[in-house]
């Protein structure tokens, strides 16, 4: 991983490129984030950065968290995370990150949750096929056979029964970047990223690239 960014979901548009062709994005608002721990290999037996991301007043932070952004000289903030790059030398604490860190044209991965769905049947989930329709049927959208009755006697692992959906942590590969805009801190990503409108989204250089 050379460089990543913390940022948030603000919804979805749409674009014209050079050759009047519409491409639909998602607007991501990326940064600015602030560098609030260095790993070193030294100290953590591996190198990583720690960054902040979103504004939060300090009456909601406890204490041992003010404490860790008063040693590192930087404001309180929302959300933290680790990121582990090849190279952290650039990087010292209080550097700021912004979405000019990438460009049209770059290839990352989104990391998100998915929208909850909460309890859903097997057909919503996993495209399972309902039962007939008919008066005479009672078998309309419940589950159908659950295996044979001997032998092995029990329901197999993994089969898809009615559960809780969504919510979860999703990874979007090989996305591409349409346009980035420095003054306002925005991303356009071609496509779709997971998760609702204001969900905090990771975006980092693609590892298929």
């Amino acid at each position: 991983m050379k460089k990543a960014i913390l940022g948030k979901k603000i919804g979805m548009t749409q674009i014209f490129d050079e050759n009047a062709n519409l491409i639909p994005v998602t607007v991501l608002e990326a940064g600015p984030c602030v560098v609030t721990q260095k790993k070193t290999m030294e100290n953590d037996g591996y190198e990583a950065i720690q960054v902040g991301f979103g504004e939060v007043k300090s009456k909601h932070v406890i204490k041992p968290v003010a404490g860790h952004f008063a040693k590192a000289g930087v404001e309180a903030k929302k959300f933290l995370k680790e990121f582990r790059l090849e190279d952290t030398s650039a990087y010292e604490v209080g550097t700021e990150i912004k979405a000019d860190a990438f460009a049209a044209g770059d290839k990352v991965d989104v990391v998100g949750t998915s929208k909850g769905k909460g309890y859903q049947g097997a057909i919503k989930k996993y495209g399972q096929s309902r039962g007939p329709m008919g008066h005479g049927s009672k078998s309309h959208r419940v589950a159908g056979s659950m295996g044979a009755a001997t032998s092995p006697g029990r329901v197999m692992k993994g089969k898809g029964l009615p559960s809780h959906m969504g919510c979860v942590q999703v990874t979007v590969q090989n996305l591409e970047v349409a346009r980035v805009d420095a003054d306002k801190n925005l991303i356009l990503i071609k496509g779709a990223v997971p998760g609702p409108k204001g969900t905090i989204i990771t975006i980092k250089d693609s590892c298929k690239a």
